[in-house]
């Protein structure tokens, strides 16, 4: 099962990014623990500037605006 963390304050592409990824896991029935970080000083033991970041299992994927549908499939 993968570790997934949707990194962001809360903002409109980062709450997108959670439910597209939500969504693309359950089209292809993948079990993953999926987490929402919205603290900040978390954010940045990342090393991510710019969110919504995505880290997979300890691995920063994406960051800085919202993943295309394709490159989140991709990803699994």
């Amino acid at each position: 099962m993968k570790n997934i963390k949707v990194l962001g304050p809360g903002c409109a592409n980062c709450k997108n990014t959670l439910k597209l990824i939500e969504e693309v896991v359950k089209a292809k029935g993948i079990e993953v623990q999926l987490e929402k970080v919205e603290d900040l000083q978390q954010i940045m033991t990342h090393g991510v500037m710019s969110t919504p970041g995505v880290v997979i299992d300890g691995k920063v994927v994406h960051a800085g605006g919202m993943p295309a549908r394709s490159k989140v499939e991709s990803w699994f």
